[in-house]
């Protein structure tokens, strides 16, 4: 039998950084190239790329490109800096930054391109390792013949260097011939799970169903889905997670109807020196997102908005985390300990 594959990436480095502008989807495929750090910092805030590990591995590219422009190491720093800082939520960001810097600042100046880009590769294809090994530990957590899954936002390839996390699985349990159907929230209110899921699945050949976010808890009361699986931004100490704003509502409903409720996400979304999902901090967002539906406005313009990025869910609401390197359940500090 073969595994799960798919047809979507969201960047690459052909002689330079590229990404899948995923504003531009479904409609159109567009790839941007990206120059150096600024160039990076300012497509990770505005989410032409955007999923923890996805923005980590291109801010690591992005720093390797500014090596090759100015590897000037206190320019270096600084720019890394700007990266670290674009989005505040993910662990991934940070920890790609300080991974590619380190390269930088043990190499000879003539070598810092090559070095940073060597390094950023590694994460890459670390990561996608880890995609595929969460596959197989997240599937076997749904048995049966015929599986239905529900899924938040986009945790897929648009959100990771391979398969996906949350949709790693789901590409799993699809590629051993059981998946009878995936439901996508819509993931308002940038509808990453409409514009990005339910293309990834569909470009993919996946059976895939969209759902608004207010019908989740009414279909996960109906008994139809086997579980929830999605991915998480962090993942804290005590097996508190945040992830895209709305997850803690679903986890909530899939406690209340006895539904497992399963985080898949790589060992570099955990944050070990996070205690709890009270020190994770959570990104605001621009009131226009909410106002606006892409250039239409949908409420008044003078209207006051709440727009936080993701919201927290605390452990005893999540069944099991995956990680590459295990199953954490019951949740526990202990059992995230040992996965992380």
């Amino acid at each position: 039998m073969a595994g799960p594959t798919t047809t979507v990436s969201a960047l690459r480095w052909r002689d330079g950084l590229e990404l899948l502008d995923q504003r531009e989807l479904p409609h159109r495929e567009r790839w941007m190239s990206i120059a150096g750090a600024a160039a990076g910092a300012r497509a990770i805030r505005v989410l032409a790329v955007r999923g923890a590990p996805a923005i980590g591995i291109a801010a690591a590219y992005a720093l390797a490109a500014e090596a090759r422009r100015n590897p000037d190491i206190s320019h270096i720093r600084r720019a890394a800096r700007r990266l670290a800082a674009a989005r505040p939520t993910g662990a991934d960001l940070a920890r790609a930054v300080a991974h590619v810097l380190v390269a930088i600042e043990k190499a000879l100046p003539a070598e810092c391109f090559e070095q940073a880009l060597a390094a950023a590769k590694a994460l890459h294809a670390a990561d996608a390792a880890a995609c595929r090994a969460m596959a197989a530990n997240g599937a076997a957590l749904f048995p049966g013949e015929r599986v239905i899954l529900l899924t938040h936002c986009n945790a897929g390839a648009l959100a990771t260097g391979g398969i996906g996390s949350a949709l790693g699985v789901v590409r799993m349990v699809h590629a051993q011939g059981r998946l009878e159907r995936l439901y996508a929230c819509e993931a308002r209110p940038v509808l990453q799970g409409a514009r990005l899921t339910a293309w990834e699945a569909t470009r993919d050949g996946i059976p895939v169903t969209l759902l608004p976010d207010s019908a989740a808890a009414s279909l996960i009361a109906s008994g139809a889905v086997a579980g929830v699986v999605l991915g998480a931004d962090r993942v804290a100490a005590d097996g508190s997670i945040a992830n895209k704003i709305g997850t803690y509502a679903l986890a909530l409903a899939a406690a209340r109807h006895g539904v497992p409720f399963v985080v898949v996400a790589p060992t570099t979304t955990f944050d070990l020196t996070c205690r709890s999902g009270a020190d994770i901090p959570i990104e605001q967002r621009d009131g226009e997102e909410v106002r606006r539906v892409r250039r239409t406005a949908i409420a008044p313009a003078a209207v006051a908005v709440y727009n936080p990025a993701f919201d927290v869910t605390p452990p005893e609401l999540v069944t099991a985390i995956v990680s590459e390197r295990g199953v954490a359940r019951p949740v526990t500090a202990s059992t995230v300990r040992e996965i992380a």
